[in-house]
């Protein structure tokens, strides 16, 4: 690693380690940043693979029980940096090159700009389209045969 890089790395992450003492950010807090991010997009309809959406779906069911904001987000936090995982699944219609670029753009300003860790990337996993007449469970309003 250049002289420059170690250099930028310390002055963006400083505040989390002082003469005075040292912030520790756990896992979890940076993994809510990132799902509550990638949330904020337009044509983001959810996060999580297919078993993870359908647990949500039963805890939805379930009184005072709520949806975990890291869900669908799996992370590794350092002492200076944080990567990131994410799957999603996105609105039909929606540029998916598009809405990746917005997503990414939005989960590196959060948890720079919230934990000061320097985001050194961002996988996206795009894994289903969310058709708006598609209800999850149910049969289609028209029946093909009568």
């Amino acid at each position: 690693m250049s002289t420059q890089a170690v250099e930028k790395v310390n002055t963006t992450n400083g505040k989390l380690v002082t003469d005075k003492g040292s912030t520790t950010i756990a896992d979890v807090v940076v993994q809510k940043v990132a799902g509550l991010a990638a949330r904020e997009i337009r044509g983001v309809h959810a996060l999580g693979g297919g078993a993870t959406r359908a647990l949500s779906a039963l805890r939805d069911r379930i009184p005072g029980a709520t949806a975990s904001a890291g869900q669908g987000v799996s992370v590794e936090v350092g002492e200076k940096q944080a990567a990131v995982d994410l799957e999603l699944v996105v609105e039909y219609g929606v540029p998916i090159a598009e809405l990746a670029k917005s997503v990414r753009g939005n989960v590196i300003t959060a948890i720079e700009q919230i934990t000061g860790l320097e985001v050194v990337e961002v996988n996206i996993n795009v894994n289903d389209v969310h058709i708006p007449n598609e209800s999850e469970g149910e049969e289609p309003d028209t029946a093909r045969v009568q």
